[in-house]
């Protein structure tokens, strides 16, 4: 069980909660027979998270985790104090390959000293790019964020899912920031859950578009293969995943980011 220790982090709990139960259930919508399976765990340090995903017809595996935890020191050196994390992380992998795999996460770290914002979404199509999905997932986020910020957030995102041994992005972007801390709470805090309620707006229609387009066993075969660079970004380069195994973290909902199938 989770001890908030302040009104801050009360608030950004209660946030993230609230926001996972409103992705399950426009997730869940797409599905006639089956719904989210939630597993909760605990962490050694305090606190734990829960682990809730869902494999049906329309989504192949998805998952949509809540964690909230508490630890001696952060991992990487970043600074030796206690520190609190919590956050939301989802990933989306689809049955049909003309719906692209999509990921969003928004994270909260403190330290007796510190405390920063993290987060963003990006969409990565398995081997059907298509530039209406594109424009609309990028321009939600434009419209959500400012231009000023969208374009800070947009180049970060290009800059981090890159696959440095592919020498390609993983996907079509997105936006992706880290650290942010402006000074002004109330205004990081805003922004943060911006991103986070604007997340179903950027996917949704792009999966009604294609939820009933058919495909072929050779155009799954493409899928599969793409989902193979998905599986070696998150294993070598994903930040939150380093960070979940090096402070302790859940590897259950650590590797919920795995794809069903993937062949190399």
């Amino acid at each position: 069980m989770l001890q908030v220790e302040n009104e801050k982090q009360s608030l950004i709990v209660t946030y993230l909660k609230d926001l996972r139960d409103e992705i399950i259930l426009g997730f869940e919508g797409y599905e006639k027979k089956k719904q989210f399976e939630r597993k909760e765990w605990h962490h050694h340090g305090g606190g734990g998270g829960e682990i809730s995903t869902l494999r049906g017809d329309v989504f192949e595996k998805a998952a949509v985790n809540w964690s909230g935890v508490r630890g001696k020191e952060l991992p990487f050196k970043e600074d030796d104090e206690p520190f609190f994390a919590t956050g939301v992380s989802l990933i989306t992998h689809m049955m049909n390959p003309f719906m692209p795999t999509v990921h969003m996460n928004v994270r909260y770290i403190e330290t007796a000293h510190m405390s920063w914002f993290g987060g963003g979404y990006d969409l990565t199509p398995m081997g059907f790019e298509n530039e209406a999905d594109t424009h609309h997932f990028h321009n939600v986020a434009r419209e959500a964020l400012g231009e000023t910020l969208y374009e800070k957030f947009s180049k970060e995102a290009a800059e981090y899912y890159y696959i440095k041994h592919w020498k390609k992005e993983r996907g079509v972007g997105g936006i992706f920031f880290d650290h942010y801390n402006t000074g002004d709470f109330e205004r990081d805090f805003s922004m943060w859950k911006t991103v986070g309620s604007t997340f179903l707006d950027a996917i949704l229609p792009i999966y009604n578009r294609h939820v009933n387009h058919p495909y072929t066993e050779e155009e799954k075969a493409k899928q599969n293969a793409l989902r193979a660079h998905y599986v070696e970004f998150n294993l070598l380069y994903d930040r939150g995943t380093k960070f979940g195994f090096v402070s302790g973290g859940n590897p259950e909902a650590i590797l919920c980011s795995m794809p069903p199938t993937a062949t190399w």
